[in-house]
């Protein structure tokens, strides 16, 4: 199993939570919704939490969990390439899940874009069910990078 030490992120993490996405291949948003103000923002309002994973004091992988109460949702699940394949992001799930559970949020789930294939099959193999009638709309209001 993976020795990935996971903590909760603040927003002075920010900066490392963009690097990690961007090196792991993720879009990021600086200018967006992913600009340092509206991240700290997500941070403080207690509806995002941030987790981030660290060997030897530097951060290999980072996921938003989000949820509205309800339901909890875990989004941006990012592993540097060379830390793929430990585990790394199976602890960073049953963290998110973890949360939901002490939050009283019985039910977790993902949002993953069809050509993550690697992310597909790590979800199946942490029980999660692919739903093929549940179709995603989305709507920007007014800016191109949320």
């Amino acid at each position: 199993m993976s020795d990935l030490e996971i903590r909760r992120l603040d927003s002075g993490d920010v900066p490392e939570i963009h690097r990690v996405w961007s090196e792991a291949g993720l879009h990021v948003y600086p200018e967006g919704r992913d600009a340092f103000g509206h991240l700290a923002a997500e941070i403080s309002a207690g509806t995002a939490l941030f987790f981030g994973g660290f060997l030897d004091g530097a951060m290999v992988a980072v996921v938003l969990a989000t949820h509205d109460g309800r339901k909890g949702w875990i989004n941006r699940l990012a592993v540097l390439p060379e830390h793929r394949k430990k585990g790394h992001g199976r602890v960073l799930i049953r963290a998110c899940e973890r949360a939901f559970q002490e939050l009283g949020i019985g039910m977790s789930c993902a949002l993953i874009e069809d050509w993550n294939d690697p992310s597909m099959a790590l979800f199946r193999k942490e029980g999660y069910v692919f739903r093929k009638d549940i179709f995603y709309f989305r709507k920007t209001l007014g800016q191109e990078d949320w």
